[in-house]
């Protein structure tokens, strides 16, 4: 079987429920790459809530974080690395704004960049609940342009914020809101989804687009499975994904679906 690269979202997908990677998914991966495949993450989270997963998964290669926006390889220079970023006057505007568009939490993030205010308590896992005295995002702390910008709003807020970053700032930013119970829009540089990551890795590896399997479950992952040549929806994805995809999972996340699946796709001994 030709080499392959299997690009595999973390949450909902890698991940079970617990966000914990399964003993069978981790022996499994490790099976892939001793097998000769290349076995690489593309997540929508920062590096500095993936990295650990990295390391648990032995990984060497580059890692794709926020949806495309940063290549890198953890914990070395890697000469090919990249960060996309946008005007932190964005992250200003909202700021002034915030009141308005019903705005609880503003976080800016990059490579090394991570600043947030809160004027709610806003219960998001990837966020810190206390906020160190450093960590205060205003005009003067956001000195460098960010990554990305995770807004969360009240939910009947949500449409309007939409519409007012559509308004103001279309040509340079989108905005993607997350899927699941919170309320929170996610904004990174225009035209730079998961696939833009995909297409680097690919060209890093010289994989050919045929031989590039991806996993996925939520809109996010919806460029990358349509770029990939095998594009693989897990069975807890959501009906969009399901439907573009080249094949679903018969296993949800919480079942080693994508285990389960790699296992019998790569004719990986039991």
């Amino acid at each position: 079987m030709e080499r392959k690269l299997i690009a595999i979202d973390l949450d909902g997908t890698t991940l079970n429920a617990a966000a914990q990677i399964s003993a069978k998914t981790k022996a499994v991966l490790t099976q892939a790459r001793e097998a000769g495949h290349i076995v690489s993450i593309v997540t929508g989270r920062p590096n500095r809530i993936s990295a650990d997963i990295y390391d648990e998964l032995n990984l060497d290669g580059p890692m794709i974080n926020f949806n495309g926006s940063l290549g890198h390889i953890p914990h070395h220079h890697w000469a090919d690395e990249y960060q996309y970023t946008f005007n932190r006057e964005v992250a200003f505007d909202l700021l002034a704004h915030r009141e308005e568009l019903g705005i609880n939490m503003l976080a800016a993030e990059g490579k090394n960049l991570f600043l947030a205010v809160r004027d709610h308590p806003v219960e998001l896992g990837f966020f810190p609940s206390i906020l160190q005295t450093n960590q205060i995002l205003n005009q003067k702390t956001l000195t460098q342009n960010p990554t990305s910008l995770t807004v969360a709003v009240d939910r009947s807020h949500q449409e309007h914020l939409l519409s007012y970053i559509q308004h103001q700032f279309s040509d340079e930013i989108d905005a993607a809101p997350w899927g699941g119970p919170n309320a929170v829009v996610e904004l990174g540089v225009k035209g730079v989804q998961k696939a833009t990551g995909v297409e680097v890795l690919a060209h890093h590896y010289n994989i050919k687009r045929q031989n590039i399997i991806a996993f996925g479950d939520e809109h996010n992952d919806t460029a990358m499975i349509d770029y990939a040549g095998w594009g693989v929806a897990m069975q807890n994805a959501t009906p969009q994904i399901k439907a573009l995809a080249s094949d679903v999972t018969p296993l949800d996340n919480d079942h080693d679906g994508l285990a389960n699946y790699l296992q019998d796709y790569l004719k990986l001994a039991e």
